[in-house]
């Protein structure tokens, strides 16, 4: 099973180890598009046009810091994803705490998708930096169009033989759009907070709800040494860890979409 996740705009605020080497990351097929993104961003943040580069990566003037951090990632001391991304799906899924077969699965599974690096395992090291895939790059582009390009054969590769779990947001899903048998065997998942207004149910999707909820997803596949060897099979085991799971219909050669409702807040 592959589980593809979202990055986070949150992250740890400095590496503890030693500098980046785009070598020794997963994925190694991603190199050549990796440097190429790495060094448009590091130029862009140290080129001295502050505001051309807060504009391109939609940053505040109060987030200079962060074209700082940006200008310095060659040099910089990295973490591995695990340690470095800490927003709320990664405060819900709680990577440290799992038992060790599940922390293994986890490094077996899961992908992280990036505006910088494309996507990463869990034990990539890579130093704190900011690049949404929203942005554009001189040189480069949008970066959801670059990636776009870049990205196919690695993940078809990584995807392997068995089920997709896509749980990345809109603009990251948009860098990757499994195709044929690997699309059937994808299954996405939109998290819906249901409520009672005036006696009838109301579902909707509220962000940090939805992240935190997805967290807990993974957590809980994990924990429970879920091994689904097809879209039908990921699909019941999210129904036999207790999530009312509600299938939108499709066709057969897209990914299959399914809503889960959750009622707790």
């Amino acid at each position: 099973m592959l589980i593809l996740l979202p990055p986070s705009e949150g992250k740890a605020d400095a590496g503890t180890g030693r500098r980046l080497d785009l070598a020794r990351l997963s994925l190694p097929e991603l190199t050549g598009a990796r440097e190429e993104v790495l060094a448009a961003l590091v130029a862009l943040s140290d080129g001295g046009d502050e505001e051309a580069a807060r504009a391109a990566l939609g940053l505040s003037e109060s987030q200079r810091g962060e074209l700082r951090r940006n200008a310095r990632l060659r040099v910089a001391a990295t973490a591995p994803a695990d340690r470095l991304y800490t927003g709320v799906l990664y405060e819900a899924l709680d990577l440290a705490s799992l038992p060790p077969a599940a922390q293994r699965a986890a490094r077996r599974s899961v992908l992280i998708s990036s505006g910088l690096w494309g996507a990463v395992r869990l034990t990539d090291r890579i130093p704190p930096y900011r690049c949404p895939v929203g942005a554009r790059l001189p040189g480069v582009g949008a970066l959801s169009a670059y990636w776009r390009r870049a990205l196919a054969p690695a993940m078809d590769a990584a995807a392997g033989a068995g089920p997709v779990l896509d749980l990345r947001s809109g603009a990251y899903a948009a860098t990757w759009a499994p195709r044929g048998e690997v699309a059937a065997r994808t299954v996405t998942v939109r998290v819906l907070h249901e409520r009672e207004v005036d006696g009838v149910p109301v579902r909707s999707v509220v962000s940090h709800f939805n992240k935190a909820t997805k967290g807990r997803l993974v957590r809980d596949l994990l924990t429970a040494g879920a091994r689904p060897r097809s879209a039908d099979g990921l699909v019941a085991a999210l129904r036999d860890l207790k999530y009312t799971v509600l299938e939108q219909p499709g066709p057969s050669h897209r990914p299959r979409q399914v809503d889960l409702v959750v009622t707790e807040l």
